[in-house]
């Protein structure tokens, strides 16, 4: 069994030495041009040629939470592209969601200013009950999301294209949904996955049916928001403000409005890392349960995207 690796941007000697001691019978290396065909790979942002020249792969992992830029590229007809199913993400982007949520909802911004100025004052608090979350993906980190804030006690609303249930979420589904939805959400949370239906979603047009002085944050993917209809309905005052963890453009070029917007919030796609320890685990668990015979967990649809 041949294992390589080619992950851009990430160091690789951790994971040859985390699988060859977790699957002792493998032949685990990091992919050179030219190298010998593999069983299985481990990828992040693969080069088309690594793809063209391993068209006997059987199983591409994908060490990230998305596989849009994946699935841009051309891929080994007969390989079966597969998700890590959490792999640490989804305490972490829960923990990310709701100090979001709640530093909005406190006005803990707001006290800060108040601080660093010297002034000493109180605002009227808000109503929970009136402060009601929509989570837009409901996989499995908008699951884990969107439990962790009901655990906080807000009204939590779950959209996504299937009927899903999760306890204590309302569940919208469908387009024929979609708008109420928004009309309900007070903060909004996106965790979507990218796919050319979900591109550009949030737009002018998407964002002015939130109610008015609604809330966004984005922890999917930058090319979900249509930048300049965000920054406009900040500024008009229909919406309260953003906290942004992924871009269109990242790193986020210098001088983009969103690094010094008083009502944004922006971080460098840091939401929730995977966490290589975890990752590895799942990766020979997965790779000797197919041996098994038994079905893979993870597996994308390439037609849908995720």
């Amino acid at each position: 069994m041949n294992i390589t690796i080619c992950c851009t941007d990430t160091k690789t000697e951790p994971w040859v030495a985390g699988l060859r001691a977790a699957l002792p019978g493998a032949h685990v290396s990091v992919w050179q041009p030219g190298a010998p065909q593999a069983d299985f790979a481990v990828v992040w942002a693969p080069p088309q040629q690594f793809l063209d020249e391993q068209p006997g792969l059987k199983v591409l992992f994908n060490i990230g939470a998305g596989v849009d830029a994946l699935l841009r590229l051309r891929l080994p007809p007969g390989a079966q592209v597969v998700r890590l199913d959490d792999a640490g993400m989804s305490v972490q982007m829960a923990e990310y969601v709701c100090h979001a949520v709640i530093r909005h909802f406190r006005e803990l911004d707001a006290y800060e200013a108040d601080m660093r100025g010297g002034r000493w004052g109180y605002r009227k608090p808000r109503l929970r009950s009136e402060f009601t979350v929509g989570v837009m993906g409901l996989g499995v980190l908008g699951e884990r999301v969107a439990r962790a804030l009901a655990h906080f006690e807000f009204p939590v609303l779950g959209w996504s294209r299937s009927p899903k249930s999760v306890p204590g979420v309302r569940a919208f589904e469908g387009a024929g949904q979609f708008d109420d939805f928004l009309a309900a959400s007070r903060v909004l949370v996106n965790l979507l996955p990218l796919t050319p239906e979900t591109e550009n979603l949030l737009d002018r047009a998407t964002l002015s049916r939130l109610p008015a002085g609604a809330y966004l944050i984005n922890v999917a993917r930058g090319a979900h928001v249509v930048e300049e209809d965000l920054l406009e309905l900040i500024d008009s005052g229909h919406l309260a403000g953003a906290t942004l963890d992924v871009f269109r453009t990242e790193p986020l070029p210098a001088g983009h409005p969103f690094w010094n917007h008083p009502r944004i919030v922006a971080t460098p796609h840091t939401s929730a890392r995977t966490l290589r320890d975890e990752s590895i685990a799942q990766i020979a668990g997965k790779i000797a349960a197919l041996q098994r015979g038994e079905p893979l967990a993870g597996v994308v649809d390439r037609e849908r995207g995720y």
